[in-house]
């Protein structure tokens, strides 16, 4: 399952409980990132298990605009994970919308 920005933007507005994941590089996380835990593709590979202890909680992945983080969401989803969320456009599309 996809999550559009706006319902994320909802979503941190309203504080609600989820796990945000941000699986670009360090040097782009630096540049502008949306608040979430950093970890990168492809250390995702190797550290599947370590995203949350609760593989039933809800995990949001993201990226630049959407491809790398399809990929971490079915890495996940592969590691038992049972609701993860891909940010349709990534952050491409969260500062098009000027959030």
């Amino acid at each position: 399952m996809d999550i559009e920005v706006e319902e994320l933007k909802s979503m941190v507005d309203h504080h609600e409980h989820f796990v945000l994941i941000d699986v670009r590089e360090p040097y782009e996380y630096e540049e502008f990132n949306l608040g979430g835990t950093l970890i990168p593709l492809g250390e995702l590979f190797s550290l599947p298990d370590k995203v949350a202890e609760d593989k039933n909680v809800e995990i949001i992945v993201y990226c630049r605009t959407g491809n790398r983080s399809a990929m971490a969401q079915r890495i996940l989803q592969q590691s038992g994970y049972t609701k993860v969320r891909n940010l349709i456009g990534g952050i491409v599309a969260w500062q098009a919308k000027g959030y």
